[in-house]
């Protein structure tokens, strides 16, 4: 099997053989790993429970993290009756911002594609499949179809905030997690790209800026944004909105502007909510904690 350098080519991949992206992702895995197909799918299958895991403890432990800056918001979010969010928009925020606090809380989490960016494509893919009752083997396969974005992602950019800014973390996981929610709700390669260069090119140029250095400012609450944010990028894929720009454009553009951009905005902490007054009173206290 060919392997795969661009969105492009694994779409045309997964029409010709009319298949899942998903599909030719574990194919071509086990392929280069020289494992069996079945072997490489009882991996990423084994992933979901870790998934879930994190999702329950992040809502369950409404005790903060160490430095006292998070935790028991997802909690608070989940419980409360929508006022303007739909049930399940809702419940991926909190989804989100349940994993990313279990993160911030030393819990066992899957980095997808980093920790700083771990509660998008779990709380996206949580959601819609309870919405739609998937199957284990539907969130088996969209979850290698997010796996096959990122890899496209990480060879023509980047998937780093150091490297690239939060559009980096958090754009890449929105993509991932978009092209996984179509994957769930059975649309089309075109409704994909389109729903992953719409969730993308939305979040380019967004700063990687965490306040003293932890992934935890803004980055728990963040990951409850984007999650939404993608699933916007979904519903718009899947009425038929195209974007202008095609996706494999959309990724070279963030990795120009992640080549562009100054590195006290990518993961330093030398800018932007770090350096606020605010920022720098909580790294002095944390400082201070520590010594």
């Amino acid at each position: 099997m060919k392997k795969y350098h661009s969105i492009k080519e694994l779409m045309e991949m997964a029409e010709e053989a009319q298949v899942s992206p998903g599909i030719i992702a574990c194919k071509l895995e086990a392929e280069l790993s020289n494992r069996s197909y079945e072997d490489v799918w009882q991996q990423m299958d084994q992933t979901i429970p870790v998934f879930m895991k994190s999702i329950r403890h992040g809502l369950g432990d409404k005790k903060k993290s160490s430095s006292g800056l998070v935790g028991g918001d997802a909690r608070r979010l989940y419980d409360k009756e929508p006022l303007l969010l739909g049930r399940l928009a809702k419940r991926a925020a909190a989804y989100a911002v349940a994993t990313a606090e279990a993160n911030a809380k030393m819990m066992c989490i899957v980095a997808c594609p980093t920790a700083g960016s771990c509660g998008i494509v779990p709380a996206v893919v949580a959601a819609v499949g309870e919405h739609i009752g998937a199957k284990r083997e539907d969130y088996t396969r969209a979850l290698f179809t997010a796996g096959a974005i990122g890899h496209v992602v990480a060879e023509n950019a980047c998937i780093a905030g150091a490297v690239g800014g939060c559009q980096a973390e958090c754009g890449t996981a929105a993509g991932m997690a978009a092209a996984a929610a179509i994957d769930l709700l059975g649309g089309t390669t075109e409704q994909m790209k389109n729903a992953i260069a719409l969730a993308l090119k939305n979040l380019l140029g967004l700063a990687c800026d965490p306040v003293a250095g932890l992934v935890e400012v803004p980055c728990v609450k963040r990951n409850g944004f984007e999650a939404v944010h993608t699933l916007v990028a979904v519903e718009m894929a899947m009425a038929g909105i195209q974007s202008q720009i095609p996706v494999d454009e959309v990724i070279q553009a963030m990795d120009e502007i992640g080549k562009l951009m100054p590195a006290s905005i990518r993961e330093t902490s030398l800018a932007g909510l770090a350096m606020t007054e605010t920022g720098q009173k909580i790294a002095q206290q944390m400082s201070e904690n520590h010594k």
